[in-house]
């Protein structure tokens, strides 16, 4: 079993930046794909950016390509979103996930989630 605890979200004005932070728990993260998803009220829940065990394979939703990096620390069991040139558009509640590879991140095949944190960006 896999806890794990998203933080970092908070009020950011357009422009700005955040960086999301992802703690695992009871396990550890070194064989999972990891990912992030969000949702925006009234809206489902998408992918975001996903990142392979290894940390090397990476991938993002068309929307956040040039902007949002994610990056895993298999030594700390963690994973990071960084988020650059947030627009009105990014505000939502964000998610982070484990999955077995990061073709079940990209297509929701998800097996842990985290609790969510709260991302809202001001114009």
């Amino acid at each position: 079993q896999v806890q794990l605890a998203e933080s970092g979200g908070g009020l950011v004005q357009a422009g700005g930046s955040l960086r999301l932070s992802c703690a695992a728990s009871g396990r550890t993260l070194r064989t999972y794909a990891m990912g992030w998803f969000r949702q925006a009220p009234g809206k489902e829940r998408e992918f975001v950016a996903g990142v392979s065990w290894s940390g090397i394979g990476k991938d993002y939703v068309e929307s956040v390509k040039g902007r949002f990096t994610i990056s895993k620390n298999n030594a700390a069991n963690t994973v990071y979103l960084q988020m650059n040139s947030l627009k009105p558009e990014d505000t939502a509640v964000y998610y982070c996930a484990a999955a077995t590879n990061i073709g079940s991140v990209r297509t929701g095949k998800i097996d842990y989630w985290g609790q969510g944190t709260q991302v809202t960006v001001s114009s």
